[in-house]
């Protein structure tokens, strides 16, 4: 199993929000030589952004990176990312400019969008991406595009083509199996979220990762966070809660909603409304069962809260006896 962009695994953790993959689960991920992300704030907080990043670096001599969102304000926080030299700049929901590229590819970092269309993956190789994240219709919580990973991904392998850019799958991954299935498209790498949320350094609350284990549906929506973040659907747990709100009138959102918590998000203390899309972090407290819980179509395939450490670990040692055992076998 190659490793990917100078990492040993082709294995990425990805950036989970809000305030969900913190220090200690990226460099568990980072220790075990995958690929750690951060999650930038949404909001412009450069001098707190500086003390997260310089944290993760007490706790890794590895290489690690930190997503962000382009939707929401973050010139400011860029420029302490850059200045901090964190080994990779994963964008998400917006444009990845030229200007972006090459101001990181200065600072000596990788820069890796994460995409939803093949249209998506033509302009990051135009601007000169260092690895492309191609997210399927599964993945959990934002979801940018409409289409299936396994017919969106090939497309986008042969867009890459020759190129030395790495294609990454996302989307309803949780085992080696869909490792495997991911390399066998083409992929060079694969980004995990949902099954990373449930493991032990993860910052969720101990009551969202627990429902990660119990349930087994999910729905694509647009329930939550309808005024913080318009036009984003996401892919929600079909919680109880969720089962009767999922016809919410579409001129509804969480402005005029009671307060059913409090959460202390990136160091800001903030009132959690009714359909807010705040996911419960590890500070969470009020009414955790009416908040959303982001995870992918695969997340029936996770049975128990695992060290982040022993999901990279797992994941590469059992794809490489799957393909020996499965692939090998059926040559011969």
């Amino acid at each position: 199993m190659k490793g990917i962009l100078g990492f040993e695994h082709g294995i990425v953790q990805a950036p989970l929000g809000p305030d969900i993959s913190g220090p200690e689960l990226v460099a568990a991920v980072a220790n075990a030589g995958g690929i750690g992300l951060l999650r930038c704030p949404d909001w412009e907080c450069p001098d707190y952004l500086r003390e997260l990043i310089r944290k993760t670096k007490t706790l890794t001599d590895k290489p690690f990176g930190i997503g962000v969102v382009l939707a929401f304000p973050h010139d400011l926080n860029i420029k302490v990312i850059l200045e901090e030299k964190v080994a990779v700049l994963q964008l998400y929901w917006g444009d990845c400019s030229q200007e972006l590229v090459d101001d990181a590819h200065r600072a000596g970092l990788k820069v890796v969008p994460q995409v939803g269309n093949v249209e998506e993956a033509r302009k990051a190789v135009a601007v000169g991406v260092d690895a492309i994240i191609v997210q399927g219709h599964e993945a959990g919580g934002h979801v940018i595009g409409k289409d299936g990973l396994f017919s969106l991904l090939p497309r986008v392998v042969d867009l890459v083509g020759e190129r030395d850019i790495p294609v990454i799958a996302a989307g309803g991954i949780v085992d080696a199996r869909g490792y495997v299935a991911a390399l066998s498209l083409g992929a060079q790498g694969v980004c995990l979220g949902t099954r990373f949320v449930a493991t032990h350094e993860s910052y969720a609350h101990p009551i969202y990762k627990r429902k990660l284990v119990e349930y087994e549906k999910t729905e694509y929506t647009d329930v939550f966070g309808r005024a913080r973040w318009p036009g984003a659907p996401q892919r929600v747990l079909e919680t109880p809660f969720f089962d009767d709100w999922r016809s919410l009138p579409a001129g509804e959102n969480e402005v005029n909603q009671p307060v059913i918590g409090r959460s202390t998000i990136h160091g800001v203390e903030k009132e959690i409304r009714r359909f807010s899309g705040t996911v419960p972090n590890m500070t969470t407290t009020g009414d955790l069962e009416s908040m959303a819980m982001y995870a992918g179509q695969s997340v029936g395939l996770i049975k128990e809260i695992l060290p982040a450490g022993e999901v990279v670990k797992s994941l590469v040692e059992e794809a490489q006896a799957l393909i020996l055992q499965k692939f090998n076998n059926a040559t011969t």
